[in-house]
């Protein structure tokens, strides 16, 4: 299939709806537009780079673990949850109780991503990871009762406040397993030549377009690229996420995907995408390299604590993973006694690592500023 003669689906006619029927995408793909080529040229480039980072900085998996409590946040922002990074990193208990729902939706990304992470050790990239990641995301939270972990039974839509109304209505209930089936066979299909990001930038497209869950689709989908990379070994840690660079050109983001399915414009939606890899990668390079200059600072700093040291460096590593901690925090974490996870925040603070957050007197929070503004840029 050509970019240029591509055309997407066709619209159903449905009782008083029309919905979208999307043509399969597990064959070759060619284009003839040089600024792909460019656009893909520089996306490997950026991505290999972050690659690279990503294997030589020493314990990565404590930073990685900030990557996606970022991704989390972020892509739950963009279906409206409004909740911020530093909270996504307290306890449950910490969250005002009229922000716990949209804390728990973040909670379960987290969750949600981490396993999913996990099982691409024993699962390859499949609709079954998708639906066992969904069942993840959709637990107890809003959502809970529209059939997670399975695929829609009833038609859905995008935008307005019904069928009637709808700004997008994806494929009928009954197409979808066989149009999923067929992307999962384009993921894995070694006989067509499509480069990897040309397929996730495709395969994105065609998930939100057949839109198979009755809601989370846009988490899903968003978390279906580090996914993709990771399991076809383009990254060797998930350290890429789209969400960040979607949100903030959100409107882009939309009207590139609804030009695929209305003007048939898949060049466009291409472009896009790999202008979003390039910079996002790039930016998360630039992340990993502050993160190493301040972690040498760091650990320069708490030499001078002497016999506590040690405790410092400890307390350190789980900073790195939780950049908002109490002293209870440090009591579980580190196994050492309140006095001793108190003194160690005095340390810290006067070192200039940690700022108290709160002003209490009891509950204190505190944070590791400059490292939680390296997630924030």
């Amino acid at each position: 299939m050509k970019f240029e003669t591509f055309q997407a689906g066709v619209w159903q006619p449905r009782y008083e709806y029309k919905s979208f029927e999307p043509v399969p995408v597990n064959h070759e793909w060619t284009w003839e537009d040089p600024t792909i080529n460019a656009l893909l040229e520089q996306a490997n480039r950026a991505l290999g780079e972050l690659n690279a980072f990503s294997l030589i900085v020493p314990d990565i998996d404590l930073f990685i673990e900030m990557h996606v409590v970022k991704e989390a946040q972020t892509s739950s922002r963009i279906e409206g949850t409004q909740t911020g990074i530093d909270e996504a990193l307290m306890g449950e208990e910490q969250i005002r109780p009229e922000k716990r729902d949209d804390w728990r939706e973040v909670r379960n990304y987290i969750d949600a991503v981490n396993t999913a992470i996990d099982e691409l050790e024993r699962l390859p990239l499949s609709s079954r990871l998708l639906r066992q990641t969904h069942a993840i995301l959709m637990r107890g939270v809003r959502g809970e009762h529209k059939q997670p972990g399975e695929f829609r039974n009833s038609q859905n839509w995008i935008g307005g406040s019904s069928l009637l109304d709808a700004a997008f209505i994806p494929p009928h209930p009954d197409n979808v397993p066989e149009l999923m089936s067929d992307l999962e066979r384009f993921w894995h299909n070694q006989a067509v030549t499509v480069p990897h990001l040309v397929r996730v930038a495709i395969s994105h497209y065609q998930f939100e377009t057949i839109h198979p869950f009755l809601d989370g689709n846009g988490r899903i989908g968003r978390l279906m690229i580090p996914l993709y990379l990771v399991g076809h070994g383009l990254l060797a840690k998930p350290s890429l996420y789209l969400s960040d660079f979607f949100e903030r050109n959100r409107a882009s983001y939309y009207d590139a995907l609804m030009r695929v399915r209305v003007s048939h414009d898949l060049i466009h939606w291409v472009r896009f995408f790999l202008a979003g890899v390039a910079e996002t990668a790039t930016k998360g390079r630039e992340v990993f390299r502050q993160i190493l200059t301040l972690r040498q600072e760091v650990e320069q700093a708490v030499l001078t604590l002497g016999k506590r040291a040690p405790n410092a460096r400890l307390a350190l590593n789980l900073l790195y993973r939780r950049p908002v901690v109490t002293a209870a925090d440090l009591v579980r974490g580190l196994d050492i006694s309140h006095p001793t996870a108190n003194a160690l925040l005095r340390d810290l603070t006067r070192l200039g690592i940690l700022r108290e957050l709160t002003g209490a007197e009891r509950h204190r929070q505190f944070g590791f500023e400059r490292y939680l503004q390296l997630f924030l840029m």
